[in-house]
């Protein structure tokens, strides 16, 4: 490195708010409400709350602990606290920022899409047909680009005066419009059917449904708090002083499921009102098409279309200029590149590998279930052994700082990652590669197969990119 003055956050509430606004992401308000409804709502919510704090609390302060205590980007931190081979590891989460910045980037355009058209109710008529014709092709491409071009802009304006100003808007205007929404959906018609189903467990949902209910709410509490792909560990590097890591820890986690629970009391009580609740529940793309057309029959659905899509679009970019953060960050420590040259390759390249997502979607399950339950398993698993069983003293060490002598509570904390959360990351990985291999030899298998007997009927036809003219 050269002699640039390494950045650093303003306030420890910048870095707070970063670090929810990294958490808080399309998985907390898309996602999680959907989750629940396809898992059995009130029990894997408690399930998820379970694991929220006996995994996601535990592992969230093993990247804060590592990234403050070396003031280095991912491969940096893991070569300083691990050795010289512990760095590809940290390449690996480096690797994992352009594959799902690829796929969320798009995913995040249609939002941008879904909020302006709110004001002219176009998806509204037709929710289906109208998700089929903007998901693909060239408005796609548009608008992933739009999405794109404002992360990068951010990203590259620093730590201070792009992020950290960022977030301090977002993050409070995505608290008070969530809170705003609750509200409303409290008057609607079937709140009171939703709020059973949300908050009264059935115990025999998890008896009948375990093998199901487990792993995905262990999947849900360890992916919404951006574990597993060096964010925090990037965020945590840019602390100057020695504070409390786990109030931080604490304060991140407790607002990121605040947040994805007031989630699911705005989705709910919306689809039971239009709808049998949760048997409207089903697939990745659920909330632009059910949603989309319950908006139709709400009150004031217009209004409410906007500020819902309004929180999505907030939410997806503070949680892409954290994924982007960890491989800028990379190239500015490491190579000593510039921010901007670092932020605006790091950005086009990953929007370059977004562009096939545009022509057809099976393409976000490709890389979607490649990085979230293959490498960021696989990183994160990595990560708990070098903490837990080959680096223990140094993080005990860097968690002293701020609090004190931590007696029975490192002890408990140490043997949390050793035996919990390494064995719920390994039975992830491996249902996570069984999950992979299913979705290769069927899904992705009928893609190239429809694809070649569309080359073979249309010769001339000799490029996707034909699709988009």
């Amino acid at each position: 490195m050269g002699d640039r003055i390494r950045e650093s956050w303003n306030t420890r509430l910048g870095f707070v708010l970063a670090a929810v606004g990294s958490a808080v992401g399309l998985g907390n308000i898309r996602r999680f409400p959907f989750q629940v409804g396809e898992e059995g709502g009130a029990v894997f919510l408690v399930v998820y709350l379970c694991f929220v704090i006996l995994i996601g609390f535990p592992a969230m302060l093993v990247e804060l602990s590592v990234g403050r205590k070396t003031n280095r980007n991912p491969v940096g931190a893991l070569k300083m606290f691990g050795g010289g081979a512990w760095m590809y590891v940290g390449g690996l989460f480096v690797v994992m920022v352009f594959v799902i910045f690829a796929y969320y980037s798009v995913v995040s355009g249609w939002v941008l899409r879904y909020f302006f058209d709110s004001f002219t109710g176009a998806y509204t008529e037709d929710p289906a047909e109208y998700f089929v014709e903007i998901s693909t092709g060239l408005d796609a491409l548009f608008f992933h680009a739009v999405f794109a071009a404002v992360a990068i802009a951010i990203v590259a304006l620093g730590v201070q005066r792009g992020i950290e100003l960022a977030v301090k808007v977002m993050v409070p205007s995505i608290v008070v419009l969530v809170v705003g929404l609750a509200v409303y959906a409290f008057t609607l018609e079937g709140a009171s059917a939703a709020y059973a189903y949300y908050l009264t467990p059935d115990a025999e949902v998890v008896l009948s449904n375990w093998h199901l209910v487990l792993p995905a709410a262990a999947g849900q509490a360890f992916f919404t708090l951006s574990l597993g792909m060096g964010v925090m560990i990037t965020y945590s590097s840019y602390i100057d002083e020695d504070r409390n890591l786990s109030k931080d820890a604490g304060m991140v986690v407790s607002l990121d499921t605040l947040i994805a629970f007031v989630a699911g009391l705005i989705v709910l009580p919306i689809l039971f009102t239009v709808s049998d609740g949760p048997s409207t529940v089903s697939g990745a793309g659920t909330v632009f098409v059910s949603l989309a057309g319950a908006f139709a029959d709400l009150p004031y659905g217009s209004l409410v279309g906007a500020i819902f899509f309004g929180i999505l679009a907030l939410a997806a970019l503070s949680s892409a200029i954290s994924i982007l953060e960890v491989a800028v960050s990379y190239l500015i420590d490491e190579a000593d590149v510039s921010r901007f040259k670092a932020a605006v390759s790091v950005g086009f390249v990953a929007f370059l590998l977004g562009v096939p997502v545009t022509y057809n979607l099976v393409f976000i399950d490709l890389l979607d279930i490649l990085a979230a339950e293959i490498l960021l398993v696989a990183g994160s698993l990595l990560l708990m052994v070098l903490v837990a069983w080959l680096g223990t003293d140094k993080a005990i060490e860097e968690l002293k700082k701020g609090i004190g002598d931590l007696g029975w509570m490192g002890t408990t904390w140490v043997w949390l990652i050793r035996v919990p959360v390494v064995v719920v990351l390994v039975v992830s990985l491996y249902l996570g590669f069984v999950d992979y291999a299913e979705f290769l030899r069927e899904d992705f298998a009928d893609f190239l197969v429809g694809e070649i007997r569309q080359l073979q009927e249309e010769p001339t036809r000799v490029s996707p990119i034909a699709y988009f003219f």
